[in-house]
């Protein structure tokens, strides 16, 4: 009995698996020029020039050239190495706003969150390009310090 189970081993022939993925290969490789491509985009439309005031709210914290800080028209809030004026500011800041209620539009009737996260505390931060993105960092994390949340990076109008 072992001589007949030595004899019929299973053999199993590969040619049709082949023919078929080849056939499968020659479909995708003639379907795949047929794909377009071309990407439709919608652009925005081109500035109409206007000038809009800044939203009283909107926090800008500027790094000029020579590493001093601004908040919005406000000089002398200290350096990036020192911004412990600024930091001081917008803790005075933040409380004021949560002493006036001066929620942020999306959380003003959410009631079931404490005031201090529904308070404005929105900080843009603009820096020249030749700053080093280090010292941008270590500034953002001074910010988050003082409770500012979210914080982003202001991009239009850059200087080099």
């Amino acid at each position: 009995m072992s001589d007949h189970l030595e004899k019929n081993k299973p053999f199993i022939n590969v040619t049709p698996l082949i023919d078929v993925l080849l056939v499968l290969l020659i479909i995708f490789m003639v379907a795949a020029p047929a794909k377009p491509h071309k990407f439709n985009t919608k652009l925005p439309s081109p500035p109409d020039g206007r000038v809009y005031p800044p939203n009283p709210d909107t926090l800008v914290v500027t790094i000029e050239g020579d590493r001093t800080l601004r908040l919005n028209g406000l000089t002398d809030m200290g350096t990036v190495e020192d911004p412990s004026k600024l930091q001081t500011k917008l803790i005075w800041l933040f409380a004021e706003r949560t002493k006036n209620r001066d929620y942020r539009p999306e959380l003003s009737t959410r009631t079931d969150l404490p005031d201090s996260m529904r308070v404005q505390k929105t900080v843009f931060i603009k820096a020249p390009r030749s700053i080093p993105y280090g010292e941008v960092a270590r500034l953002i994390d001074g910010l988050k310090g003082t409770g500012a949340d979210p914080i982003g990076l202001q991009l239009d109008d850059l200087n080099r």
